[in-house]
């Protein structure tokens, strides 16, 4: 009998992997054509609330916050009216329909899939409200099968898009040979409330932005994060810390002050979930993190005692495009694909914090398809 080399061994490991695993595609995602830069942000506060008494708290937590500019669906002039939770709901419709179905396109292009290859939409947002969800027209109007599985995530705010890739990658593993579509669709200026003067509130007006994402995970073959392990995290009696009052004006954005400190109870998550599969969260060689805010990633790099540099992609999506909520990771994600770094078997984490405190978080290898 032939012995089996350490290297044929690993190699005939990764091939199983292929096979049995998940992969999560390039994401492709789209901001809107209205920008709107700190600057215009820190003089818009000066200027609509000159008497706040706490305006030069706010004033210096947006510029902490290192967004140097965002993408919003209206111009600011239309962005600063509220002309009802009505009109800015049905705004909403109007421009996930008009913009989603380009980077779905895009998306199943970069995983080399078409509409009927598609066996579950995952849709995520929390900026609108639609019943039945934008998975139903998705698949009335681009040809998806009409046995296509919904799972629409609409509660679960900047977590839904880790969360969206962790219940993708266990569909796969219950149907095996299964594809998933991802669309995550933001518009957090429609949120906007002009009588809101808290301080967390007059925040998010200088952090979120609009963005829409979209990926696909196939269950055989592709190129990008074969998923291996997914877990999620509740920190205990922190329900209230994000949340939306949902009033008669619409959606108004709760943050609470004790937000920032969150990675501190959620780093040992992190770390469990990478010891529980025999890595070291220290020691990967790329992280996809939800850019909260620059405290958030400087925190979390501290914890698990990685350098600053290891959340550069998260970085980078806070800086160009601001918080825009369950897309982010999508959209950092992008930015490896972009990078070009990750080489086979590279190993990495993927994880998003939201309303809970939650954390959707997972683990797995880069693959190339052949």
């Amino acid at each position: 009998m032939e012995s089996v080399t350490v290297d044929e061994e690993a190699a005939n490991k990764a091939a199983e992997r292929r096979i049995t695993m998940a992969t999560l595609c390039r994401p492709v995602v789209s901001v809107p054509e209205h920008v709107i830069t700190m600057e215009d942000t820190l003089n818009l506060a000066r200027t609509i609330h000159a008497d706040h008494p706490r305006l030069d708290l706010a004033l210096r937590l947006i510029e902490n916050t290192g967004v140097a500019k965002r993408h919003i669906v209206q111009p600011i002039e239309e962005t600063l009216r509220h002309p009802g939770f009505e009109s800015r709901n049905a705004l909403y419709e109007a421009e996930a329909k008009s913009r989603v179905p380009a980077v779905v396109r895009e998306a199943l292009d970069a995983a080399e899939c078409d509409p009927g290859d598609i066996d579950l939409i995952i849709y995520v947002s929390c900026t609108g409200f639609m019943m039945p969800s934008l998975i139903a027209w998705l698949i009335n109007t681009m040809g998806f099968p009409h046995d296509t599985r919904q799972i629409p995530i609409a509660q679960l705010g900047c977590a839904a898009g880790s969360a969206a890739v962790n219940r993708a990658h266990d569909f796969c593993v219950a149907y095996p040979e299964s594809n998933v579509l991802i669309v995550a669709c933001e518009f957090c200026s429609l949120c906007y409330q002009p009588v809101d003067l808290g301080v967390g509130n007059l925040l998010s007006n200088g952090l979120f932005g609009d963005g829409v994402a979209a990926a696909v995970v196939r269950g055989v073959g592709g190129t990008g994060i074969s998923l291996e392990r997914n877990s999620s995290y509740l920190v205990p009696d922190t329900e209230e810390w994000i949340a939306y009052d949902v009033r008669a004006t619409g959606f108004h954005f709760q943050l609470d002050k004790r937000v920032p400190g969150t990675m501190e109870p959620l780093a040992p998550a992190l770390r469990k979930l990478a010891a529980d599969h025999g890595w070291d969260a220290s020691d990967l060689d790329f992280y996809i993190i939800h850019a909260g805010g620059p405290r958030i990633l400087d925190d979390l790099c501290k914890f698990l005692r990685v350098p600053a540099d290891a959340f550069r992609f998260s970085r980078a999506t806070l800086t160009e495009y601001g918080n825009i909520a369950s897309a982010v990771v999508l959209d950092a994600l992008r930015r490896l694909f972009e990078e070009g770094s990750a080489v086979s078997e590279h190993r990495g984490m993927l994880a998003g914090f939201g309303p809970g405190i939650t954390a959707e978080m997972s683990l797995g290898r880069w693959t190339t398809s052949p």
